[in-house]
């Protein structure tokens, strides 16, 4: 089933939510609707689900408008950030909801096969209140997935369990959402989960929808800088440059030759992910010297953030290292590493390797 959004808008309270767009969810993948908080992502998802109406535009699926129709006479399954279960019930009770409501005589097959696939099978006896986070989360998963909806709905489904817990439930979640039997509609925060789910992304921002595409295509080819900033994490790293007679020079930096820019372009804005900075030097790399203002590891890798004459940096370094705070520091990064764009934001050019498929 294809939804299709034409010119929606929403406006609470005189405050606009969400500015006027278009959108066509892919059918039988997973879109990722990824923006920081306030973005508007809610906002479009409690749309789509039919829990709120526009201020304008309309909502169709398969070419029939369901604007006005309420998410009850909507076949429509959703989960949100706390775990929301029926706290009388057992696990398995709650699992076979759905099934029961449908008259599904295999209820209890498919109550078994959805607790083994995430790992909960040996609860089903057990209320929800005797579960951890993860456990109760997995059961409001389960029990979505049971209604077979053709629209599932997931409101940032992990922010409140912890990291280990998060990557678990990650892994469980990109293996259920592979087989494609229904259009899942996922609202984050992180860039990883984004990539880690696939599918396709819309990057939001202040309640408009920048960009939205295949997801690694938006990774390597983000339209503009805002959609860079918004799928880097950490933060993208922001360098200003500007023309002159010998080429073009980093604002109060060095020289540093850039891909061929239409020269109309007097100043340009250089994207460069912390992944891109390293400490070794390479054949073509620019140098900047700076001082170590943090250094901190997370998982197996290390992110050292350094002041580069006024200028914020970030680096990600694989591995585990150790860096004095105050220290003076050379990263390196190759011109062909950077995403430029206009004075605008508009994108120049992105990292031509990324067109093979690199980093």
């Amino acid at each position: 089933m294809t939804l299709k959004l034409d010119q929606i808008s929403q406006i609470v309270g005189g405050q606009m939510h969400l500015h006027a767009l278009d959108m066509v969810l892919v059918p039988n993948a997973v879109t990722v609707l990824l923006g920081a908080t306030q973005a508007g992502k809610t906002s479009l998802m409690r749309l789509m689900a039919g829990l709120d109406q526009p201020t304008t535009g309309r909502v169709w699926v398969d070419g029939q408008d369901i604007t006005g129709v309420p998410v009850r006479d909507r076949n429509v399954a959703m989960v949100y950030q706390q775990f929301i279960n029926y706290p009388s019930m057992t696990v398995y009770d709650n699992i076979a909801s759905p099934l029961r409501l449908s008259n599904d005589k295999d209820f209890d097959a498919k109550v078994q096969a959805l607790a083994k696939r995430l790992r909960i099978d040996p609860f089903l006896k057990r209320l929800p209140a005797e579960l951890s986070g993860g456990q109760q989360q997995r059961v409001a998963l389960a029990r979505a997935l049971a209604k077979r909806a053709p629209f599932m709905f997931l409101d940032e489904p992990l922010v409140n369990l912890d990291y280990k817990l998060r990557e678990e439930l990650r892994e469980d979640l990109t293996q259920l959402f592979e087989a494609g039997e229904g259009t899942v509609v996922y609202a984050t925060t992180e860039p990883s989960e984004a990539l880690l789910l696939g599918g396709h992304t819309a990057v939001l921002k202040e309640g408009r929808v920048l960009q939205y595409g295949p997801t690694l295509e938006v990774f390597r080819q983000p339209q503009s800088l805002d959609v860079a900033r918004a799928f880097s994490d950490p933060p993208i790293n922001v360098l200003n440059a500007h023309k002159q007679a010998a080429g073009w020079m980093l604002d109060n930096v060095r020289p540093i030759l850039l891909p061929q820019i239409d020269a109309s372009h007097g100043r340009v804005q250089l994207g460069v992910r912390a992944s891109a900075l390293r400490t070794e030097q390479r054949d073509g790399d620019v140098g900047l010297v700076g001082r170590v203002q943090l250094a901190e590891i997370s998982g197996t890798d290390t992110f050292v953030h350094l002041d580069c004459a006024g200028l914020d940096l970030v680096m990600q370094k694989t591995g585990v290292h150790v860096f004095d705070i105050g220290s003076s520091l050379a990263v390196y990064v190759h011109p062909q590493d950077a995403y430029v764009f206009d004075a605008g934001g508009a994108l120049l050019s992105a990292p031509a390797h990324l067109h093979q498929g690199g980093r």
